[in-house]
């Protein structure tokens, strides 16, 4: 896995590194999705960096940057893109959902 998105993009997902991705790895379900947070394809990654250079919430890190309070945010990546309800319910243990 090259890039994590974290805690910061929960419940704000601003999209901008979605449009700036050259190979398409930022995903969520579109609009009305129960995805509280984007997610970053492992296998897709290609390192660029260019989605952490646009993130206003700072929510994107570099695998072996990302701190230890959100590991957990590496595991749900990779998780979503095998079982996007398991990934959500780690999503919501993290921060429970209010809404």
């Amino acid at each position: 896995m090259a890039y994590v998105i974290a805690e910061p993009c929960v419940d704000v997902m601003d999209q901008t590194c979605v449009k700036v991705c050259p190979v398409a790895c930022i995903n969520f379900d579109g609009k009305g999705s129960p995805d509280r947070k984007l997610y970053i394809d492992p296998q897709e990654c290609i390192d660029c960096n260019a989605c952490t250079i646009v993130c206003p919430e700072s929510a994107i890190y570099f695998e072996f940057e990302l701190p230890a309070k959100l590991g957990v945010y590496a595991q749900i990546d990779a998780l979503w893109f095998q079982d996007k309800d398991a990934a959500r319910k780690l999503v919501d243990k993290q921060i429970p959902n209010t809404s």
